[in-house]
């Protein structure tokens, strides 16, 4: 059997997921990998052997999507020639992480293709989400469409909805609780965090930056560069995790026992979905309108709470009925 497996490249959930489906995938054929899209900071070991440009969400510096660096990224030219020279007739299954060279390709030649991804959960309407303009949802829908859907979400609001895959690395970790607390909020400079944080100075701060050149310690801040190893080890031994709206990074820290607290970028409205089902849990909120951090982060500093949930490691079970069911 041959087996297309497609990844979104925007952000690291995709690839941190894609980390612990692809030697799964492995056992039942050969398997090729594509990606497309920027912006990851962690990398697949195993060989890609389609990489293209695809469209990408670029990540400002002020909490939300920096529109303008998006659109000049886009080239819909070069995303219609990648479509076209994908030989997808040759595999037996094509699976996609909301990857749209991919997706478009297959709807266009009549293929099927398995949408296997968090957004895949929002093809229920079951699935916690804020009145919202009708353009946002359109995009979750049909940026990357699908003939199957088979979705990750925190809890499962639906028959094809599954929770988290939490990847090896995280499962194994050494749990503690060293006093510190983890930053991780890719689309906030450090320059505009560390002004806050300073408010705060009986705390100390381990921020993970994108837009920092060096890493850096200023007071009770500390400033890192990304990297995977690193982040792993400061979130294993923190108190509480301070991080964007996505969906890997809050349900690992979820699982881990941690205190959190998510800030959705703006003009984002799958992370502002996150975000509120994530508030339905009990998890505590910075929407972009607040202008003024202090009194929720002392508020969760010293009075929030672990929400407890059980995420079992389903992945294995998941992928052998996806490849047997949808498999041609």
């Amino acid at each position: 059997m041959r087996i297309l497996y497609a990844i979104q490249g925007t952000g690291n959930g995709h690839i941190s997921r894609a980390r612990a489906i692809v030697p799964l995938l492995q056992q039942y054929g050969n398997l090729d990998l594509l990606i497309s899209g920027t912006q990851a900071d962690v990398s697949l070991i195993e060989n890609v052997k389609y990489e293209l440009h695809g469209f990408s969400f670029i990540f400002g510096r002020k909490g939300g999507v920096n529109h303008y660096e998006t659109w000049r990224s886009m080239n819909l030219p070069r995303f219609v020639r990648d479509m076209n020279k994908l030989p997808l007739k040759d595999y037996n299954l094509i699976i996609n992480d909301f990857e749209p060279v991919t997706a478009w390709a297959c709807k266009r030649k009549g293929l099927e293709s398995v949408g296997l991804s968090h957004q895949a959960s929002f093809q229920s309407r079951n699935v916690p989400r804020p009145k919202s303009i009708d353009w946002a949802q359109l995009v979750l829908k049909y940026y990357a469409p699908a003939s199957h859907y088979v979705g990750f979400h925190f809890e499962k609001y639906d028959h094809f909805i599954n929770t988290p895959v939490i990847r090896s690395q995280i499962r194994e970790l050494q749990v503690r609780d060293d006093g510190h607390y983890t930053v991780y909020l890719p689309a906030i400079d450090d320059k505009f965090l560390i002004p806050i944080l300073h408010q705060l100075p009986h705390v100390q701060w381990q921020v993970f930056s994108k837009h920092a050149i060096v890493g850096y310690t200023s007071k009770n801040v500390q400033v890192n560069l990304i990297n995977n190893e690193q982040y792993n080890a400061s979130l294993a031994s923190c108190t509480g995790l301070l991080t964007g709206g996505g969906f890997e990074g809050p349900a690992e820290a979820l699982f881990l026992g941690k205190k959190l607290l998510v800030v959705p970028m703006k003009f984002q409205y799958e992370q502002q979905c996150n975000a509120f089902a994530l508030k339905k849990f009990g998890i505590p909120v910075i929407w972009g309108s607040n202008k003024n951090w202090l009194p929720i982060l002392k508020e969760w500093i010293d009075h929030g709470r672990v929400i407890h949930v059980d995420y079992p490691d389903e992945t294995a079970s998941v992928i052998d009925r996806l490849v047997k069911q949808f498999a041609r």
